[in-house]
Order: C-alpha cells, then sequence, then structure tokens
C-alpha cells in the first residue's frame, strides 16, 4: 500500500526525476533522501489527523487548495520554460534551496495533502493501535524504497538520455504538472461558489 501511496507520478518523483537525469550521483541521493524526509513527514502528519484540522475549516481547506493551485502551476510553467542540459551539472546548488523545493513540492501539494489524508486516513480509520503502527511504518519504508530505486535507476541510464529528450520530458511533464494545478484552481472556484 505504501508504494501504491507514493509511485503515481507527481511533483515529487517529477523533481527526482530531473535530478536524476541533471546531476551527479551524490546530490541524487541527497536529493531523494531530503524528498523522503519530507514524504514520510507528509505521511505522518496525514494518517496522524492533518485531515482532522482541514475538515474542521473550510477556510483552510480553500486557502490550502487556491495556494497550492498557483503553486503547483508555477512549478509547471517552470519544467517547461526550463532549458536544462544533461552536459551542465549544477553541483553549487545550495542544499537549501534542494530541501525548500522538496518541501514545497511535498507539503505545498494540496491533492498530496487530500490524497494522503484520505488514502492514510482510512487506513488509519481501520487498523488497531498496532497494526496502524506497522503500517505507517511500512509506507515510510515504501517511500524510501521508491524514491532510492527511482534515483539509482535513472542515474545509471541517465547517459542514454539526450537535452532533446530531456526538454521533452520537461515540456511533457510541465504541461502535466501546469494542468494538474489549473484543475485544482478549478475545484477552488467551484468551491468557492459552491457549485
Amino acid at each position: 500500500m505504501g508504494l501504491a501511496y507514493v509511485a503515481p507520478i507527481g511533483l515529487q518523483n517529477l523533481f527526482v526525476i530531473n535530478t536524476a537525469l541533471t546531476r551527479e550521483k551524490s546530490r541524487v541521493f541527497l536529493t531523494a533522501f531530503i524528498v523522503i524526509f519530507f514524504d514520510v513527514t507528509l505521511a505522518f502528519a496525514c494518517f496522524y489527523g492533518i485531515g482532522a484540522v482541514m475538515e474542521r475549516s473550510r477556510l483552510l481547506e480553500k486557502l490550502v487548495l487556491l495556494a497550492g493551485s498557483l503553486i503547483v502551476m508555477y512549478i509547471g510553467l517552470g519544467l517547461m520554460r526550463a532549458k536544462d542540459s544533461l552536459k551542465k551539472t549544477d553541483v553549487d546548488m545550495p542544499l537549501w534551496r534542494v530541501a525548500s523545493t522538496a518541501c514545497v513540492v511535498t507539503w505545498f501539494n494540496p491533492q498530496a495533502l487530500i490524497d494522503g489524508t484520505m488514502m492514510l486516513g482510512a487506513f488509519k480509520a481501520s487498523l488497531s493501535p498496532a497494526g496502524a503502527n506497522s503500517f505507517i511504518f511500512g509506507v515510510a519504508a515504501a517511500s524510501a524504497l521508491w524514491f532510492f530505486s527511482l534515483s539509482a535507476a535513472l542515474s545509471l541510464f541517465s547517459a542514454r538520455f539526450t537535452d532533446r529528450s530531456l526538454r521533452m520530458i520537461n515540456l511533457i511533464c510541465g504541461a502535466v504538472v501546469f494542468f494538474y494545478g489549473a484543475k485544482l484552481l478549478w475545484n477552488f472556484i467551484g468551491l468557492a461558489l459552491g457549485l
């Protein structure tokens, strides 16, 4: 279940994919570790109660949806405009920037908040306390396994990718992310207007 939660292509996966294709291996695995940290903390927060807070405050739910949709659309536009080259390895990218980007693609993604809350919260309600702890630690292990495996596989085969294939990946992923953000914005408008 943990793999089903983390594996669908979303902003975190796209961030790890782009890093694995354009950065040196030491930075790739450090980035994967940072993404895992934010993913696991989000899973714990969703599992142990962020949904309860959002369900009690329609205003908070609307704010998260609006801010998240705008951030997601901005990230999508950035991907579509990216002119990354596989020959250019920006090893001097500050660690705080890697961490802040990983935080944004995880914690400021309203769909991740909603999916995590609904999926993990529903499982928590159906498990015993002992089973609940085993389950959430299994989700954390699945996150680590997924992101390290994705990083290793893409890093290993990055030589087969060209600048053109990276540009196509960025365009396709950027368009998907942008339209995903637009859909979230549309959901916010519907919620705000009571549709």
